[in-house]
């Protein structure tokens, strides 16, 4: 059930529709939108789902300049939307994601100054945040940046694999043209010494995730964590 997590216009110029066509054109069973702000929902997404035979996620990327700000975003949208990704990179923001339960995806630890480590790692575990391993720099750098980047990104799975930490895997997509099918993205992963596994787990685990959030926000929970029982 290999999910890939999407941006749509405007992030970039491709619109939800199209992301939706070609990822089921390249054998994904859904998306999840990811887009910074209100994007394609719940409108859009509703009709795209009629149109297009594949799942359409939801979803928001929040961007906050500190953990306050980032905190009121995720408090506003988490009843609101299926998967909440914070984008860090900032050593305050990434510690800020995979100590809060509420936050779903911690993404781009690793870019800026993130510095993720050891400790934010078994804090991913501890609060189940998964850990994005990121691929669009491997596709999309050259070069110096591209050398940079990639050792980050090993580094990066040393540090998940140790603390056993959720994660998931995408390719960042910004445009339909960005997307690589589960199958590239597998052969890509073991290229740069990613076991094939894992980056299918990875691509797996945006469906887990959407599908345990759907339950949760269903009316069978009165709050997160708090079950009606219907016997």
């Amino acid at each position: 059930m290999s999910y890939e997590a999407v941006h749509a216009r405007p992030d970039g110029p491709t619109t939800l529709a199209r992301q939706a066509r070609t990822a089921a054109e390249y054998g994904f069973e859904g998306i999840v939108v990811r887009s910074h702000g209100d994007v394609g929902v719940p409108d859009d997404i509703a009709a795209v789902r009629e149109r297009v035979d594949v799942d359409v996620v939801d979803g928001i990327e929040v961007r906050a300049d500190d953990p306050a700000q980032a905190s009121g975003l995720v408090g506003n949208y988490r009843s609101e939307r299926t998967v909440i990704v914070v984008h860090g990179g900032d050593r305050a923001l990434n510690r800020f994601a995979v100590e809060n339960p509420a936050v779903d995806v911690l993404a781009h630890p690793m870019a800026g100054d993130g510095d993720f480590n050891h400790v934010l790692a078994k804090a991913a575990a501890d609060n189940g945040v998964r850990v994005e391993f990121n691929f669009r720099p491997v596709i999309h750098d050259s070069g110096g940046s591209r050398v940079r980047r990639l050792g980050r990104l090993r580094k990066l799975r040393e540090l998940v694999a140790d603390a056993d930490a959720p994660f998931v895997v995408s390719s960042d997509p910004r445009s339909h043209l960005d997307l690589r099918s589960p199958r590239a993205l597998a052969a890509l992963g073991k290229a740069i010494g990613f076991d094939a596994d894992t980056v299918r787990d990875g691509l797996d685990e945006w469906g887990h995730l959407a599908a345990r959030n759907r339950d949760r926000l269903s009316d069978s929970y009165v709050e997160p964590g708090v079950q009606l029982d219907d016997r």
